[in-house]
């Protein structure tokens, strides 16, 4: 399956048949950040009720308790820093956006690894994209089930949101907890200046969190599909899906 879509005034043609998923399942081995212990998922077991095949119920039903910024992949909109929590239930897209994937590895200095809006804006600049994927390097399977907390993870300098919401990028996607220093202050710099907070709000733009890039996975110019569930809260667990997408002859 072909989709055309049209950027920057080129006629572009994604393949529908050749999925790239980004998201890490939502497990109890899955990646945890922000102190959160993982997440629990058990049967529903009431009168008498068994709500596992595997002890003897009739049916697989049930609770899951986790949360959305500190379990595994999830996009969040603007209300994660607002207090009206703008819930992403309101959030009308675009689900399909022309996507740029690069690979970083992030400076060091002192304790902290930085990405910085210098080693991205040649290509960000060139391919002018709506969604921007940053995978970072190393990159290990070790991001599929690492407890991020009290590790000072790598994260993204301010001017980096400053730029991309300059160059109009509606959807950023990174394979970190959080685009901001773990231990901030609570300044979270780089999503205010990102989504505009609070004089000039995106309302359409997102960030999505704890993705992974897997690294047979190219770099260069993919279609992302992005449609979180319809959560009346400022984020939801997600799964980010791209594929390969060329110019039309």
């Amino acid at each position: 399956m072909k989709l055309s879509y049209v950027h920057q005034g080129k006629n572009w043609e994604a393949d529908f048949s050749s999925p790239q998923d980004l998201s890490i399942p939502l497990s109890v081995n899955g990646p945890r950040a922000w102190y959160v212990d993982s997440p629990v998922i058990s049967p529903v077991m009431e009168n008498g009720f068994v709500g596992s095949i595997e002890r003897g119920g009739k049916v697989n039903f049930f609770n899951v308790f986790f949360n959305p910024h500190g379990h595994g992949t999830h996009t969040e909109t603007y209300g994660h820093i607002d207090p009206k929590q703008y819930p992403i239930s309101n959030w009308k897209g675009p689900y399909c956006a022309h996507a740029l994937l690069i690979t970083i590895t992030p400076e060091v200095e002192g304790q902290d690894s930085i990405v910085r809006w210098s080693q991205i804006q040649k290509e960000v600049e060139i391919h002018m994209p709506l969604a921007l994927i940053i995978r970072t390097l190393p990159n290990g399977n070790d991001k599929k089930s690492k407890n991020y907390s009290s590790t000072n993870f790598p994260y993204l300098e301010s001017k980096v949101g400053e730029e991309l919401n300059r160059l109009g990028v509606l959807h950023l996607l990174v394979d970190l907890p959080s685009v901001d220093r773990e231990e901030d202050g609570g300044a979270l710099a780089c999503h205010h200046a990102y989504w505009g907070y609070p004089t000039n709000i995106r309302t359409e733009a997102t960030i999505s969190e704890m993705i992974y890039v897997d690294n047979e996975i190219l770099d260069g110019l993919y279609c992302l599909y992005l449609q979180p569930p319809s959560f009346a809260m400022d984020a939801a667990p997600s799964r980010p899906v791209i594929y390969p997408t060329h110019l039309k002859q």
